[in-house]
């Protein structure tokens, strides 16, 4: 199989999100890092390309370069990843997307709801490939308690809880992932919410299969100065009557990375944890409890599938992440790949932290969630 080829805007030096990308990505030995747009500064993006041992020539200044230069060869990029800091996902996309190259992009997918919708108006004019990294939804056990939800196996949803706790933005913010997640001017009007309060939002949308409806949130900046939310409190009604409570929060000393989602049916429960994401518990109505584990045998296909080793050898965020990366090289090769977010995800999720944020400045109740 021949391996497909990847360009990256932003994951410049420094960056956390962009060799997380370049290891998912090559992974599965299906794609290739060949050349990016790593920095605004050309010598930064130059030194990158270097980190990333790409051909120097393939290290462009500007995305304007980039696409002129990728789009001129008989070896180009077959797509490209967006992995900076949110105000430049709309322009890096309608880039990418005028020159003819599909887009996969870290989310939030744009900085605010209006340029999601002039994203998803762009996407489906061009008709090219979309793919957004919800990193959680490509865990093997959380696409395993999605279909035994859809199988029915909790019954009827009645609640749900998605909690997603951090701490590391406390005090203040210092280092360059940490000041551009607090400046609305990059960030979007959403500091927390959109940080880490859409991939609270995405999950619980992924495995219930239901859809929020109308929600009633309580967003704050709790410390001093701070322009954007750190600390989120979001009711959820759901399409079925189901009603939720979404917690995200980046001030919660001593929580690292605490994803969590528990639902309720009216036949039984389950709990998924990111930081112990190779155990789905499954409860009973009569007090049983299941331990469902990471490469065992009763997973259903699709989990199966995307599990990379036996049971009892832990698998994690960056496989988690490759499983993304493995359902979009699926959709540029034609092939079926249901569970990759898509164009609709980026919408809704933008949709939700603008709700949210609104809902919340302006003390508005419970007020519904439209795209």
């Amino acid at each position: 199989m021949t391996r497909l080829r990847m360009g990256m805007i932003g994951g410049g030096l420094g960056s956390f999100v962009g060799p997380v990308h370049r290891i998912a990505a090559e992974m599965d030995r299906e794609i290739e890092l060949v050349a990016g747009c790593f920095s605004s500064d050309a010598g930064r993006s130059r030194a990158a390309g270097e980190s990333y041992r790409i051909d120097p020539a393939r290290a462009y200044p500007t995305l304007d370069a980039m696409f002129a230069g990728e789009t001129a060869r008989s070896d180009g990029i077959d797509f490209v990843s967006i992995v900076s800091p949110n105000h430049h996902h709309l322009p890096a996309a309608r880039a990418a997307l005028a020159a003819g190259v599909p887009v996969i992009s870290d989310k939030p997918a744009t900085a605010t709801l209006d340029e999601a919708r002039e994203l998803a108006e762009c996407v489906r004019t061009v008709g090219l490939p979309y793919g957004l990294t919800h990193t959680y939804s490509g865990y093997p056990l959380v696409r395993e308690a999605r279909a035994r939800v859809g199988a029915g196996m909790l019954g009827t949803i009645r609640k749900v809880v998605v909690e997603y706790p951090q701490g590391w933005l406390a005090g203040e913010a210092v280092g360059k992932q940490a000041e551009w997640r607090t400046d609305p001017a990059r960030s979007g009007p959403g500091g927390c919410i959109g940080d880490i309060g859409t991939h609270a939002f995405q999950l619980a949308e992924f495995v219930t299969g239901r859809k929020v409806v109308e929600l009633l949130a309580d967003l704050a900046a709790v410390v001093p100065g701070r322009a954007v939310d750190d600390d989120c409190t979001v009711l959820l009604r759901y399409d079925n009557g189901a009603r939720g409570v979404l917690l995200a929060s980046q001030i919660e000393v001593g929580e690292m990375n605490g994803l969590r989602i528990r639902i309720y049916g009216d036949k039984g429960g389950l709990l998924w944890r990111q930081e112990v994401p190779n155990t789905l518990m499954l409860h009973s109505l009569d007090g049983r409890t299941e331990i469902v584990h990471a490469g065992g045998s009763q997973l259903g296909p699709d989990a199966a599938s995307r599990t990379r080793t036996p049971t009892g050898h832990p698998e994690g965020y960056l496989e988690a992440f490759a499983n993304i990366y493995r359902d979009f090289a699926a959709v540029l090769r034609g092939e079926p790949a249901p569970f990759l977010p898509g164009i609709d995800d980026a919408l809704r999720g933008m949709a939700f932290i603008d709700t949210a944020v609104r809902a919340s400045r302006d003390k508005a109740g419970w007020v519904p969630l439209t795209v």
